[in-house]
């Protein structure tokens, strides 16, 4: 399977991933601000936070979905996991009380397995941009095999 599919592959995945969670998050907006409110971490920029997190899963989806800005959806996508998943560390080393604000089927997850579960989404993204920086280079070099044989 070419580079490039599975960076295709995994920013699909990726997509569906972010705006699931997103849609989850605005659907019960009042409810992720209010368990975001119980965190000790955030607890006074919970109401910023709601927003903050879904808008920004949506926008990574629109630069995952272009082709043109993929990779940078792939980094932004990395960022976003590497933070999601110090946030859950941090939770899980430093806070007694683990209020879940997770929508949908995340939320069924333990905090330990959700911790987990970003750690595979999080090697995913740099797979994704191990694939797409080589694809890149492999449709660079088909391009210009051709051009030498005119």
């Amino acid at each position: 399977m070419k580079k490039s599919a599975i960076a295709e592959i995994i920013a699909a995945l990726l997509v569906f991933l972010f705006l699931y969670a997103a849609v989850s998050k605005l659907l019960d907006l009042d409810k992720f601000v209010y368990q975001l409110g119980q965190s000790p971490f955030i607890t006074n920029i919970s109401r910023f936070v709601a927003w903050a997190i879904p808008s920004a899963e949506i926008l990574v989806s629109i630069a995952l979905i272009i082709r043109r800005t993929r990779l940078a959806g792939l980094y932004l996508s990395l960022f976003l996991m590497l933070l999601f998943t110090g946030y859950i560390y941090m939770m899980l080393q430093y806070s007694s009380y683990l209020p879940c604000s997770c929508g949908g089927i995340l939320s069924a997850m333990s905090w330990k397995q959700h911790f987990v579960f970003n750690l595979a989404v999080t090697a995913l993204s740099l797979l994704g941009i191990t694939a797409q920086h080589t694809g890149a280079k492999e449709v660079v070099i088909i391009s210009y095999d051709k051009q030498e044989r005119c």
